[in-house]
């Protein structure tokens, strides 16, 4: 009996420990949301068919010198010396030489849904962590495989997977919070902009060969939904708008080859007529209307164009 009741004490005494530890565990992550004094903050541009997304938080400059060298008695190598616990009083917040997480908290995220060039260099698809090596004249823009670490802290350059120089430009306004943007594109590259204080660092981000990746995908679009005659007619359109009327005609074929609509079929009577095949347009026609009122389309538009094509009216 005595026996029984000691088992009975060590359980209690056990799951008690248990309990207690997980409400401890418990206590010290808090699952509360509570502001920050650097605030989240993402940017992120489709060019072409790519996503680029850039993902910080956000420092202010708070009446802070931010740049400068380093203090004489720094560390050697290039570790991070971004830790406000052990900064010099009069030190600068991003030193010279020094690998710097470029904002705040968490790593600076940068993600590219396909693989492009960053200023002339190749970077695959993915997400990287995003660090930066400050110069008076010069940047060096790090992408490093871990993409979850904190800050700079734990920064290993073994893992870089990209290094790109870069040249920073002194602005006459000052940039309180720390920001990113992306104020200029082009059909297959974005310009980058990291801004602080006074100082911009631009990168270019571009899509090489952009047509043959349009194209993989949409085979892979086609592939995985061979019986939606829609994809097809969205890549005739798009043809179209590129003023390519011989594509945009043959993937108009392709969405009819799926199934016969008023849309492809009316679609494909204007190109034929944008490309100076009139009888063909004509003879197309009649059969884009029919179709029409098989689907119960509207039909009052097509028709109204047709009525001006057939008086010479465009």
């Amino acid at each position: 009996m005595n026996a029984f009741k000691h088992f009975r004490k060590l359980a209690f005494a056990t799951l008690f420990l248990i309990l207690f530890s997980a409400l401890d565990s418990a206590a010290q992550t808090p699952t509360v949301r509570l502001p920050r004094p650097s605030q989240k903050a993402s940017v992120m541009q489709t060019v072409g068919v790519t996503d680029i997304t850039i993902t910080y938080s956000r420092p202010g400059v708070k009446g802070r010198k931010i740049w400068g060298d380093a203090p004489a008695e720094a560390k050697t190598g290039t570790a991070t010396l971004d830790d406000a616990r052990a900064r010099a009083k009069d030190a600068p917040i991003v030193p010279y030489g020094y690998v710097w997480r470029t904002g705040a908290n968490e790593a600076t995220t940068f993600t590219v849904t396909d693989e492009v060039m960053i200023n002339g260099q190749k970077l695959a698809a993915g997400t990287y962590s995003l660090h930066t090596i400050p110069g008076k004249d010069e940047w060096t823009i790090i992408f490093n495989s871990d993409a979850g670490q904190w800050g700079s802290f734990a920064y290993d350059e073994k893992k870089d997977v990209l290094r790109v120089k870069a040249k920073p430009m002194t602005t006459p306004d000052n940039q309180e919070w720390l920001n990113f943007n992306i104020p200029t594109t082009t059909a297959n590259s974005a310009q980058v902009v990291m801004r602080w204080e006074k100082v911009a660092v631009p990168f270019t981000v571009e899509i090489p060969n952009l047509e043959a990746l349009m194209m993989t995908k949409i085979d892979a679009a086609v592939a995985a939904n061979p019986t939606d005659w829609n994809i097809p007619l969205a890549v005739a359109r798009q043809f179209s708008g590129e003023e390519k009327k011989d594509k945009a005609i043959a993937w108009a074929d392709r969405s009819i080859k799926v199934k016969e609509t008023y849309q492809n079929l009316a679609f494909k009577t204007q190109m034929l007529a944008a490309a100076g095949r009139k009888d063909e347009a004509l003879a197309l026609a009649d059969k884009a209307i029919g179709q029409g009122k098989t689907d119960k389309a509207d039909t009052t538009r097509f028709e109204k164009w047709l009525a001006d094509y057939k008086a010479g009216k465009m």
